[in-house]
């Protein structure tokens, strides 16, 4: 994500300051007080159990050879289960139930906090434009990667008994 140049208050050009031993981009203006604190965003994120087998996507603008797990930017008002299902619903047509909390993951390469689940998910696939493609993956087979939502298939696959 890329850091904000003007006050969302005023619209002055931030400036940098020491905060508590950190530089951050303030706002000049005494009376606004903005301070820009670069809290992760919450991204719930989906490891889909359908048909025996867990289902990783690419997205659109992802490489031809990459996969992932389902994810989505939690909503305003909703809870991490509330935000999880509708992001397996609009991304794969999927009604899905939750199995488990797979675990909170950092991602500061996206400045993000990964909220991941498992999902048993049963019906017909039909994906979003958001999606190239869908693969079906045996957990046997499946293998972690070593960042962002790799982590918790990682974490999952060593809670199933499966060398990782």
């Amino acid at each position: 994500m890329k850091e904000p140049k003007y006050c969302p208050h005023c619209g002055r050009e931030l400036v940098e300051r020491d905060i508590d031993g950190r530089r951050r981009l303030t706002c000049p203006e005494s009376e606004d007080n903005y301070t820009n604190w670069e809290n992760p965003l919450p991204v719930v994120a989906a490891l889909i159990e359908h048909e025996g087998r867990v289902i990783l996507a690419r997205n659109r603008e992802w490489p031809e050879k990459v996969f992932g797990l389902v994810t989505g930017f939690l909503e305003k008002g909703e809870s991490p289960e509330e935000g999880v299902l509708r992001e397996v619903h609009e991304e794969l047509g999927l009604h899905g139930t939750i199995r488990s909390l797979i675990g909170l993951y950092s991602y500061p390469q996206m400045n993000q906090l990964l909220i991941v689940y498992e999902i048993a998910a049963a019906g017909a696939i039909s994906i979003s434009d958001e999606l190239a493609e869908v693969r079906h993956v045996d957990p046997m087979r499946l293998r972690p990667w070593s960042f962002g939502t790799g982590l918790a298939v990682r974490d999952w696959l060593i809670r199933r008994g499966i060398a990782v």
